[in-house]
This record gives structure tokens, sequence and C-alpha cells, in this order.
């Protein structure tokens, strides 16, 4: 076990409300999905736990682990509910039950007014990341949820960054809250921090990127505008780029994290919507092309690397008149020159995406994708990459180099003896 699931589980089990701070990346929710799912009886089939979260990109990514743990339990339902998508399907799920809420707070609170579930059963209630949820305003509709539960239920809060207003909500909506700072303890995420002083930024991270042999990297940027325009920079100058910001689509939101999971895409740029919660595995280096204007935001954008004890790297370019300004995050860090490249190479991801549209919601398996790979398109299985499902998309990393000619003899071979209708991401 991890210090914090150590630490956090006995007290769980105990019953008792808590409020741990802990660096992302370091098994939280380990810590509270095994506590809560402890608590939950199968037979009774009722909402038993309600789980908080300030997007709904850390709402899945939270209830695809207890899924997993549930697995050895069985007959288990969770359920999401976030904004972003219609409510009717929500409703129409809701009316089957659901053990496990795993929502964001704005949807949970519009469908406990129309009365679509019942909380009376709600025996936990998990708020993760409370600081960013109360910086994104969710403190009244937190507030206004935790009234529909019962008195007698537990409160675990989760947060790693500890402001005075994750205090107030502790104080007036908790009962007798047991601290717990695992801060102190042994584990510390492996992440080198360097800085670099550069005016021309968007020349220096291909710089950057051949410095460090870094293949795949999240570019962090304070605002949506600032994101676009480096994200269609980037892309002028033909580096192989994707965006990821509040305002896009969700669907959008989602097929941007699938390809770079897969490795179809090599760079992100992205505002701290992804600064939280969600995990990429192996993800080579942060830059924080933009310094972040608080300490907090600096932590959360570092912490998407070196997570679960592996190394990561963290990278800030400041800008002649930004000196200051970085001094103020309080690292002991001293920038120094970049050193100049004649040539960079380009950055060539090794995958590329084929969407099927079919799903789960359409019986639609992973092997059945696989089988169909290797035995119409001739492709090994160690050269399929990662597949992801959602209700009714299914997505298939297949090698970059031959993309095109797996596309074609793809697009119209039958999955499960039947032809969907596929198409080749970029």
């Amino acid at each position: 076990m991890t210090p914090i699931q150590k630490e956090a589980i006995p007290v769980i089990l105990e019953g008792k409300d808590i409020i741990v701070k802990a660096a992302t990346g370091s098994g939280k929710t380990l810590a509270f999905g095994l506590g809560i799912l402890n608590k939950i009886n199968p037979r009774m089939f009722k909402t038993q736990s309600l789980i908080l979260c300030p997007t709904r990109e850390l709402a899945e990514q939270v209830a695809k682990v207890i899924r997993s743990l549930a697995s050895e339990i069985g007959n288990i339902k969770i359920l999401t509910l976030c904004g972003g998508i219609q409510m009717r399907g929500q409703i129409h799920s809701l009316k089957h039950g659901a053990h496990i809420i795993v929502g964001t707070p704005g949807r949970v609170l519009k469908l406990l007014q129309m009365e679509t579930f019942d909380p009376d059963s709600i025996q936990s209630v998990v708020l993760d990341e409370a600081d960013q949820m109360i910086d994104m305003g969710f403190i009244d509709d937190i507030s206004e949820i935790l009234h529909f539960t019962p008195t007698s239920h537990q409160t675990l809060l989760f947060s790693a960054t500890f402001p005075e207003s994750v205090e107030n909500i502790a104080k007036g909506l908790m009962k007798n809250p047991l601290s717990i700072d695992i801060e102190h303890t042994v584990y510390k995420p492996c992440i080198e921090e360097i800085a670099y002083l550069c005016n021309d930024k968007l020349s220096a991270i291909p710089q950057i990127l051949q410095l460090h042999n870094i293949s795949n990297v999240i570019l962090f940027c304070n605002t949506k505008a600032e994101a676009n325009a480096l994200y269609d920079d980037l892309n002028r100058q033909g580096i192989h780029t994707n965006l990821l910001h509040g305002e896009m689509e969700q669907f959008e939101r989602n097929e941007t994290i699938i390809q770079f999971r897969n490795l179809s895409t090599p760079i992100l740029v992205a505002t701290d919507l992804l600064g939280r919660g969600i995990d990429i595995d192996g993800l080579d280096a942060i830059i924080n092309v933009d310094i972040p204007n608080q300490i907090e935001r600096y932590t959360h954008r570092i912490g998407r690397t070196g997570r679960a004890g592996k190394e990561g790297l963290a990278i800030s370019l400041v800008g002649e008149y930004q000196i200051e300004k970085f001094h103020r995050l309080g690292r002991s860090i001293i920038p120094k020159e970049l050193p100049m490249f004649s040539n960079t190479y380009p950055i060539i991801p090794p995958m590329r995406t084929i969407c099927i549209d079919a799903g789960k919601k359409e019986k639609l398996r992973t092997g059945d994708i696989v089988g169909a790979l290797i035995h119409e398109c001739g492709l090994t299985k160690e050269e399929i990459g990662k597949i992801d499902q959602v209700e009714h998309l299914s997505y298939v990393a297949i090698p970059r180099n031959k993309g095109e000619q797996i596309y074609q003899r793809f697009s119209n071979s039958p999955i499960k003896r039947k032809v969907f209708r596929k198409w080749l991401l970029d």
C-alpha cells in the first residue's frame, strides 16, 4: 500500500469523516474506493455512495477504478452523472438503480432536484479534488447536495492543497473530521524540475523536446485563448499537436485524451482542466509554457508526470519579465539559458487511431476488434495498440506507417459478421 492507503483506509473503515491532503498520483482513489465498497450491500439496490469530482474526465476515471475493484464483489452497479451529455439517458439509467454514483456537482444536484434518484440510503460521500471543485464555484452545489443526504452519512474529503475554502467546508459540512496529511511521509513524486530563460517560447519548444528526448508531453497554458494560439502555431510549423480545454465539446475532449493516451498524438496543449486527476501512463514530461498564477496550479500540473513511482520531468519557460513571477512560486530552481540547436527533428507519433461506429452498447468487444484486424488486415497482436470503448464508439490505435493501408482494408471489413462505419483520425 501507498502511505495514503495505509493511513486512510483504517480510518475510513471505522466510519469517521476524514480530510486527506495528498499529492495527485498517491493512490487516493484506491483508498476511498476500497473504503466505500466495504460498506456496499449488493442486495440492496439503492444508491449507497456518492462521489463528487470537478470534471467529467476525472469522474469517468474514478468510476473506472471503482468498477475494477467492484468486479471482485460482483453485482455492483456504478453510474456516472456528469454534464456535457443529455440527461435523458441518465434519467433512464437511474430508473434501473445504482449502488454508487460518480458525478460532477452541477449535474448531480439537478438530478436530485428532479427527484430522479433517492438519496436516503447514501452512507458515504466522497469529495474528490475538493479544492478545485470550490475554485470552480461548486461550493453552493456541494452544500445543497449534502443536505439531500442523511445526516448520518460519512464524508471523505480529498484535496491536493488545503486553502481556507476547504477548511470552511470541513467546518460547516463534516462531523469532527480527522485530518491526514501525508506530505511528511516517504511518498514523494520523483519529478525533476527545470526552468529555462527564453522569450521566444514557440521556437524553444522543439529544442527542448530534442534536448530531453521527449516523445510525449503536455504543454500547459493559462487561458483558452493562449492554448488555441499555441496549438495553431505549432501545427502551422508541422508539429503534430492536439488541444484540450473546457470550451470544447465533450466528445472532442474524449477523443483528444484517447489519442494522447494511445500515442496517436505526441503533444497536447492544455489549460488547467488537465492539471487535475487525469492519469496519463508513462508521460515523459510537462512544460509550463505559461507560468501559472498560483503555486497550487503549478503543483497540479507537474503532478501529471512522475506518477506511481516513475520518474517525471517538469519544465517551465520563463520570459524576461516573468522571472519574479516564477520566483513567487517558491521553487528552489534557478532559471538557466536554453542550449541552442541548429536543427531539430520532428516528433512523429508511432500510432494512428481508427474510430468504429459501435461500442459497449452494441456489445462490441475488444477481442472482436483485435480478431478482425488480425484476420482481415494481417496485423499481429503486438502491432495493435490501445483499444478504448465508450457507449457507441470504439477507438483502436494502429501503426502510423501502415495507417492508410490498414484503414483501406479495414473500412469495409466485417466485425462479428457486420460492417460498421469506420473513419481514420489524425
